[in-house]
C-alpha cells in the first residue's frame, strides 16, 4: 500500500512540475540567467516544449538575450523580457513557433513564452512568474522553471501599473547561457 501511495504522489508531482524532482536537469537542459544581483538557474522542459526549449537555447547561444531589458514587469504577476527593441513588439529573426500547450501549471518561478493573441506567435520573448497564474495554464507554452536564484528575479525593477507594467530605466539580462557551454 505504501508503494502505491508513493507512486501516486510521484505521478502527481511529475504532472505539476515536469521533471518533478525525479531527475535533475543536465547541463544541456539548464540555463544560467545572470542578473544585476546574481545568477538564476533554470531547468528547461524539453520533454513538453521541445521546439520552444530549442529556440531559447539557440538564441542564448547566439548571445541574443545579453543586455536585453525586462520591458514589462508587473508586481505580483511576472517579469517579461526577450525583445531586443525593449518595446514589447520585437523578436528574433527566426520564424514564430507553433504553440506547445500542456497541463503544466504556471506557478512561482515558471518560465513561459510571451505571444500575441495568435497562439502560434511566440518567438523570443518570455516571462517569469512571480506567483501562481492559473489563468495562463493551457494558454501559454511553459518551457522551464527557476530552481535557484528566484530572489534575484524578485529584485527586478517593477513597472508602472497604470501603463501595463512598462518599465522606465529597466533592469537588463547581464548574460544568459546554456550551462553545458559554461566553463567555470
Amino acid at each position: 500500500m505504501k508503494n502505491i501511495v508513493f507512486a501516486a504522489f510521484m505521478v502527481l508531482a511529475a504532472s505539476l512540475f515536469p521533471g518533478g524532482g525525479a531527475r535533475a536537469a543536465g547541463p544541456e537542459d539548464t540555463l544560467y540567467l545572470d542578473l544585476k544581483d546574481g545568477r538564476v538557474v533554470i531547468e528547461l522542459y524539453p520533454e513538453i516544449a521541445p521546439k520552444h526549449v530549442e529556440r531559447i537555447k539557440t538564441l542564448a547561444r547566439r548571445g541574443f538575450y545579453n543586455g536585453v531589458v525586462f520591458h514589462r514587469v508587473i508586481d505580483g504577476f511576472m517579469a517579461q523580457t526577450g525583445d531586443p527593441t525593449g518595446t514589447g513588439m520585437g523578436g528574433s529573426d527566426l520564424p514564430d513557433l507553433k504553440a506547445e500547450f500542456t497541463k503544466t501549471r504556471h506557478v512561482r518561478g515558471t518560465l513561459s513564452m510571451a505571444r500575441s493573441s495568435d497562439p502560434d506567435s511566440a518567438n523570443s520573448q518570455f516571462f517569469i512568474c512571480f506567483t501562481a497564474a492559473p489563468f495562463l495554464d493551457g494558454q501559454y507554452t511553459a518551457f522551464g522553471r527557476v530552481t535557484s536564484g528566484m530572489e534575484f528575479v524578485d529584485a527586478i525593477k517593477r513597472g508602472d501599473e497604470a501603463n501595463n507594467g512598462q518599465v522606465t530605466d529597466p533592469d537588463k539580462i547581464v548574460r544568459m547561457q546554456v550551462a553545458a557551454d559554461v566553463k567555470e
